[in-house]
């Protein structure tokens, strides 16, 4: 049931949109947004071209490299920069990408996901670009992704990935996909004086004392919380550096070919990513108790996969749910999660890349059931998973 308060109804892209906007107003920050047209994330351009009164740009690129290379320099020139695409768009930002995790800065990566491969099936949905989100760069380049549940979650969604590119300097995947941005749902507008402030602290002041005691600014600097580098917007006095895609000397920021420099910045950029494990909520369990199966979801299959969880329970059957919003890092409490129970079973519009996912990294077996139907999952047909699992006997681990 709805609580009380003020709703509108509102699509995915359009929340996700204000999503957007509403994060830039939070943070203080102009919001750039570099992008191609492309279905179905056209309408995220549309609707922030009408927000110019918030001193919003929008640049609509001859194609998605130019979009994500604007929305990076953008960055660099101390905006919000936000590039919005779907899967063959993501194909082309992949070095641009790379990039924005060699130069450490924020940049928020839309991907409103599609049926693919090449050019698929542009009007239909699918959750098939998590892999590409994860891996789809050369060398070790690690993203941040986050994942909404429903058309009114978009909204949140995005205010969490401005917040973790801005304070971690990091390009981040926002994944939705045509089911959510084209779907609508009532929601609850919120009270916008009561959402958290997004803190950005630009540099200002020289951080490296030399040999000889003279001050420079060195931009590869790290908080030791977040091993955040410093963000210096051009033309602040004294704040000059070098700009580009060789790799950089830890702290000097000089370009470097030397070796162990190359692998501690490696081992540096992951450990940054990896840590904000520390500073997401961690997963929530649905469990009436006794359950011995997990429903773990992401992104869109939640309504159904919620709806069929409570079928299976009006049957007199137990089984607990999940669904992650963080995909890279998984939430810190994840593998205690998943020890407690027997079986996972992840349902998913692709060949099972969460599954794959999961069984790496926590060694657990995962069923994945898979949809690739151009559609999201009918209720029956997760139900009919659920059941068929519990009627099969767990199999015995042996130490």
């Amino acid at each position: 049931m709805l609580g009380p308060g003020e709703y509108t109804n509102i699509s995915g892209n359009t929340a996700l949109a204000w999503g957007l906007l509403a994060a830039s107003q939070l943070a203080g920050l102009r919001l750039f947004l570099g992008a191609y047209p492309i279905t179905p994330a056209s309408d995220l351009l549309h609707e922030l071209a009408k927000q110019k009164h918030f001193g919003t740009i929008t640049f609509q690129a001859e194609d998605e490299i130019a979009g994500a290379g604007a929305a990076l320099g953008a960055s660099f020139g101390g905006s919000l920069g936000v590039t919005t695409t779907s899967g063959p768009g993501i194909d082309l930002m992949a070095e641009t990408i790379g990039l924005a995790v060699s130069l450490e800065l924020p940049l928020v990566i839309v991907d409103v996901q599609r049926g693919g491969p090449s050019t698929g099936l542009p009007t239909k949905s699918e959750q098939s670009d998590l892999l590409a989100a994860m891996y789809g760069r050369h060398g070790e380049a690690p993203v941040p992704i986050v994942a909404a549940r429903t058309p009114g979650d978009c909204f949140a969604a995005a205010i969490e990935v401005v917040r973790i590119a801005l304070k971690y300097r990091t390009p981040v995947f926002l994944l939705s996909d045509g089911y959510l941005a084209n779907g609508s749902e009532p929601w609850l507008v919120p009270d916008l004086g009561a959402l958290p402030a997004i803190d950005v602290e630009f540099a200002k002041l020289p951080n490296h004392v030399g040999p000889d005691g003279s001050s420079s600014f060195w931009p590869y600097v790290r908080d030791p919380a977040t091993l955040a580098r410093p963000w210096a917007v051009p033309g602040t006095a004294g704040m000059e550096h070098r700009l580009g895609g060789i790799e950089k000397a830890d702290g000097s920021g000089d370009i470097s070919y030397d070796p162990e420099n190359h692998e501690r910045m490696v081992q540096l950029r992951q450990a940054k990513v990896a840590g904000i494990a520390a500073d997401i909520p961690p997963v929530t369990v649905d469990d009436p108790g006794g359950a011995e199966l997990l429903v773990l979801g992401w992104g869109s299959t939640y309504g159904a996969a919620t709806a069929a969880v409570g079928r299976i329970r009006a049957r007199g059957m137990r089984v607990a749910q999940a669904h992650l919003a963080h995909l890279n890092p998984f939430p810190a409490n994840l593998a205690e999660v998943l020890g407690r129970y027997g079986r996972v079973l992840i349902p998913e519009n692709n060949l099972g890349q969460l599954a794959r996912l999961v069984r790496a990294e926590f060694l657990v077996d995962a069923v994945t059931l898979t949809g690739m139907k151009g559609r999201p999952f009918r209720i029956g047909e997760i139900e009919r998973a659920i059941a068929d699992l519990l009627a099969v006997p767990a199999p015995q681990v042996h130490p």
